[in-house]
This record gives C-alpha cells, sequence and structure tokens, in this order.
C-alpha cells in the first residue's frame, strides 16, 4: 500500500492582525501602521471584530495590501459558521487550555461580551491562514481577549498594541493577565508605560513606542496663516477641533468656554467627527446662543481635514476623563494639527504634557475648568504672534521627537524576530 506523501506545512511568515474594526476614520495610526510595515516586507493578514460602519476611508486604506476576514459581529447571526468552528477546535490540543482561561474570564466577568470573544477566538482559528505564525492585538480589551484565546488553542505567540480606553476601561487583573501571557507589548505614551509596567514582575514586556506622524501624509503648509486677531472689524478667528463627540473629549466644556468668550470677539468654530453626542452638543450651542458662529462638518477624509488644518487659527481639543475611566492616550490629531504649525489647545490629561509643553509648544489648562480654557482661548485669539510663536514651536517638537519611522522599524524587527523563534 503506497502511503500518501504529507505535505510539509508552509513556513510561518505571516502575522495576523486582530482589530476592533476596520477599515476607521478614528484609527488611522493603526492603518499607517500596517502599510508601513508591508513597505517592509511583513506579510499581514486582517482579522475584524466589526465591520465598517461610516461613509470614509483615509487613502492609506487603499494602500494595504492585506486581505481582511470579518469575524462574526454577533455569534446568533452566524451560527452555521460557529458550529464549525467550535467542532474543529474540539480536536486542537489547546483547546482544553483556552476553556479553562476563558471559563476563569467569564466567571469574573459575566458578560454576553465575554461569551462573544470566546466564540470570534473559535471562528479566527478556523479561518487562519497556516502561514501565519504570529498573532498580535490591536487593542488590549476585546482584541486582546479573542487574540489570547487563539493562541491558547493553536499554541502560537502573540503580542499586543495598547493604547488609550483599551487600557483605563478594563480591570487590573484583566490587564495583568495578558500583558504576563502575550509575548511582547507596546504601548503609546509614557504614561500608559508607567502604568503598565507597575501591573507587571516582569516590567521589560512593555516597551514604549509613540505612533509617530507619517509628515509624508502631512506635508508643512506652504503659505503663512492670517494674523487675524478677532477684532469686531476684521475677518472672524477659526477654531478648530477633530474628535469623535464622545464625553472623554470634553465638547461640552468646550462650548461653555465659546459661550464665555468675551462678546467683542469675532470668531468661528469648526468640529470634524462623529459621534454618539453630537445632537446633544448642537442642543448646548442653541441654549448657549452660540449655534450660527459652529460649523459641524461631521466625519471628513483626509485631504478636507488637511484643508481645515489650513484655514484654522487655533485647534482646541478640551480632553478629560470619561464616568468609565476612558480618556485619551496622546490624541494623533494634536501631533497633526502641530506638524500644520497650527497653535493647540489642550488639557494636561494623560499623556498630552508629553507632546505639549505648556507656554512653549501650546497651552495647556486643567481639564473641565471652562474658566481657564476661555481665557486661554481669548489669548490666542488676540495674539497672532503668540499663535505663530507657538505653531512653530509645536512643528519642531513633532519633527523631532515623534518619528514615524523609528517606530516602524522597532516594530519590523520584533515582529520578525518573532516569527524566526516560531520556525526555530
Amino acid at each position: 500500500m503506497q502511503l500518501k506523501e504529507r505535505k510539509p506545512r508552509p513556513c510561518p511568515r505571516a502575522v495576523a492582525f486582530v482589530l476592533k474594526g476596520y477599515p476607521r476614520l478614528s484609527e488611522a495610526f493603526i492603518a499607517q501602521e500596517i502599510r508601513a510595515l508591508e513597505a517592509r516586507g511583513l506579510d499581514i493578514r486582517l482579522f475584524s471584530l466589526r465591520h465598517p460602519t461610516g461613509r470614509y476611508t483615509h487613502p492609506v486604506h487603499q494602500e494595504i495590501k492585506a486581505p481582511v476576514v470579518y469575524l462574526p459581529e454577533y455569534l446568533y447571526r452566524e451560527p452555521i459558521r460557529l458550529w464549525h468552528a467550535w467542532r474543529a477546535a474540539r480536536r486542537r490540543p489547546g483547546y482544553g487550555a483556552a476553556w479553562r482561561v476563558w471559563v476563569h474570564d467569564l466567571f469574573r466577568d459575566p458578560t454576553p461580551n465575554r461569551v462573544r470573544r470566546f466564540g470570534q477566538a473559535l471562528v479566527l482559528v478556523r479561518e487562519l491562514p497556516s502561514e501565519v505564525g504570529h498573532l498580535h492585538a490591536h487593542f488590549l480589551h476585546t482584541p486582546a481577549s479573542v487574540t489570547r484565546y487563539a493562541a491558547r488553542l493553536t499554541g502560537l505567540p502573540w503580542s499586543c498594541s495598547a493604547h488609550a480606553k483599551d487600557i483605563w476601561t478594563i480591570p487590573d487583573w484583566e490587564k495583568r493577565e495578558k500583558l504576563t501571557d502575550c509575548q511582547w507589548a507596546v504601548t503609546c505614551t509614557a504614561f500608559n508605560f508607567d502604568h503598565l509596567r507597575q501591573l507587571l514582575t516582569t516590567p521589560k514586556r512593555v516597551e514604549l513606542l509613540y505612533h509617530g506622524l507619517d509628515f509624508a501624509r502631512f506635508p508643512a503648509p506652504t503659505s503663512k496663516r492670517p494674523r487675524r486677531d478677532g477684532s469686531a472689524s476684521g475677518p472672524p478667528v477659526v477654531i478648530l477641533s477633530v474628535g469623535r463627540a464622545v464625553e472623554k473629549k470634553g465638547y461640552d466644556d468646550l462650548l461653555d468656554a465659546l459661550a464665555a468668550l468675551p462678546p467683542a470677539f469675532n470668531w468661528r468654530f469648526v468640529h470634524i467627527g462623529d459621534g454618539p453626542l453630537l445632537a446633544r452638543l448642537k442642543a448646548r450651542a442653541q441654549t448657549h446662543g452660540i449655534a450660527q458662529r459652529l460649523s459641524w462638518l461631521g466625519a471628513q477624509p483626509h485631504d478636507e481635514v488637511l484643508r481645515q488644518y489650513a484655514s484654522a487659527d487655533v485647534f482646541v481639543l478640551a480632553c478629560r476623563v470619561a464616568r468609565d475611566g476612558d480618556r485619551d492616550g496622546l490624541p494623533n490629531v494634536l501631533m497633526e494639527a502641530q506638524s500644520q504649525g497650527l497653535a493647540c489647545l489642550s488639557t494636561d490629561v494623560s499623556a498630552i504634557p508629553e507632546l505639549i509643553e505648556d507656554g512653549v509648544t501650546g497651552l495647556l489648562t486643567t481639564p473641565r475648568d471652562t474658566t481657564a480654557l476661555s481665557v486661554a482661548l481669548a489669548r490666542l485669539m488676540a495674539d497672532p504672534e503668540m499663535r505663530e510663536r507657538l505653531g512653530e514651536a509645536g512643528k519642531r517638537r513633532v519633527k523631532e521627537r515623534f518619528s514615524f519611522d523609528t517606530g516602524i522599524d522597532r516594530l519590523a524587527t520584533s515582529f520578525r524576530l518573532a516569527l524566526q523563534e516560531t520556525h526555530a
């Protein structure tokens, strides 16, 4: 009897990225990272927990070559797919270990979300290409849960990128166990870095890696901004903000600060972004009597955002800690605005002071202090020389300290080493 020749397992040369949603306008930094890693020769496969919901994508999304698989967003909608995945998973040596980890998590977090993540992990494992030798989760909350269960099922190593909400809205036990279980992790601010290292007995497992900015996508403006000063006889000072209308962005505080500006000032406010609080914010603007000065543009593509940066005089983001603990890390839009030489005003929450030094590269106020925010806004509006000085200093700071290429080179090296260890 002639034995069938067994096909050799392909060399593990690819990395599977597990994302919460793809593509997303608000996560352009992830897309830029994926494209830059591809340009450095990394073979990437994308697995998304959610389908896209927005109208627009960034140009970088069209440049990404990696195929994307959408895992079941809700398990009850794809029962056959889930059934086949479960039957295949039960035959795997790692099924018992993955099951025990999940049950232990479920006991402490008995929610439908926790059940969904195990089901998504089962589908991920069944549909994972054989050439994948490493798993990587973007975000420490739900994507890392799916990735961790999948890693136990397959025996593959995994890593994680931790950012903002994913760090501050899950309990310490979950962060500690995930960071202990993964091969390595990176986070994008020193504020996050210090917090995560304190949770670990082996703190070297976590590395600080700023996102940085791809300056090729944010070319410096070629012309100087007009020297508008907010006087009644001149054109209005344009105040810009880019961000989702969610609690941690502090847009209700910003509207209160705008309403408190001296009546003699001539200004206009432009907001770019979507979000669940937009209707409430528009109603608040009506109550304040400033609605006619505000433009709500909604989510916009990259080129339009660049155009608005060029047209604005001041950029404002009134970040704060939300009631559930959610907060920004280091908002990329602040780096984007500074790359355009735009004077920035924000708050000293989380990692923002790592970018903005008060009075040197921008202005900072205390979160939720609407009086201080209004006073700082008035200073910037009335003083075009200050705006120019802060804008130029901010642009230099971004160029000097937030290099996109440096971080990507380090990430690419980490992934190559991980694949080599898998193959060894």
